[in-house]
């Protein structure tokens, strides 16, 4: 039977049992989240299992990476929940800190990435991956971990988390888990639990039509003509708006002008108050 993962609500609990771990020589992996834990999410904990000898799970809903009129305060909160669900998976820890405890009294530092920051989701949520980047850069210096696991459905911060440990010089292997999908297409998200069930019929839509511009790519057509016909699907289906479609490089995020080049393609729009984001490589 799968143990219940210990709860770690402190820095100095954390680095004490990594030091326990570490001096019977074990690895460590870490797989950063928010919570409100899906398949997704135990999937990253699934590989987790496969790399090292010992898994922690962060669950922290960070407000620096929310900004105004954003999901913070909504955002769900489910810890009972969560713990339940790692122990499913055998995940060793969960570490639930407070804000607080990340964020003491007189904290005073910020974390900037430029370019891989400014475009796609960047453009639109200004300051979104400087928090994402402080709270990732403090978990990683907290645990130091051999290797943590993040999941391919934030691609952009998948690729700015490498960018900054490689920058940074932090001693730890960044990995991506492949994006899990419901039967229908749709990318699971924390935030899916926001749809109405009308609102989560037209959701789908999203991955069908970046599927539809990954494929017209792969065939050779042109980027920019296959990310807008994706725009017009996705807002002929009901969506309220949509904040970009793009085909870009997947290592730098530069735009892809032509066909037959490294590709991967991006979206984002948005459906009510809820925002869902989405990508596809292309092979």
């Amino acid at each position: 039977m799968p143990n219940d993962p210990i709860i770690i609500r402190t820095v100095a609990d954390l680095r004490a049992h990594v030091a326990d771990w570490r001096r019977d020589g074990q690895t460590i992996a870490l797989v950063p989240t928010m919570g409100a834990l899906h398949d997704g999410h135990l999937s990253l904990m699934r590989l987790a299992k496969g790399q090292a000898d010992r898994v922690i799970a962060s669950i922290f809903v960070n407000p620096a990476q929310f900004g105004p009129g954003e999901d913070y305060e909504r955002y769900p909160r489910t810890e009972a929940e969560d713990v339940a669900r790692l122990a499913t998976v055998d995940v060793d820890a969960a570490f639930v800190p407070t804000a607080r405890e990340m964020y003491p009294e007189g904290f005073a530092t910020r974390v900037h990435i430029e370019r891989l920051g400014d475009v796609l989701c960047g453009a639109h949520r200004p300051g979104h991956f400087d928090g994402m980047a402080l709270v990732v850069v403090k978990l990683l210096t907290s645990a130091l971990p051999d290797v943590a696991i993040f999941g391919e459905k934030d691609y952009q911060q998948l690729q700015i988390i490498r960018r900054f440990t490689a920058d940074l010089n932090i001693p730890v292997r960044i990995m991506g888990g492949p994006i899990e999908r419901e039967a229908d297409g749709l990318a699971l998200s924390s935030r899916n639990r926001y749809l109405s069930p009308e609102q989560r019929q037209i959701a789908v839509a999203l991955s069908v039509a970046l599927k539809a511009a990954r494929d017209a790519v792969k065939a050779g057509g042109d980027p920019s003509e296959a990310s807008a016909k994706a725009r017009e699907d996705i807002v002929k289906a009901g969506f309220d708006s949509v904040d970009y479609v793009e085909v870009r490089d997947p290592s730098s995020l530069e735009l892809v002008t032509e066909a037959g080049t490294p590709a991967r393609v991006f979206g984002a729009a948005r459906l009510g108050p809820t925002r869902l984001i989405d990508n596809w490589p292309v092979d």
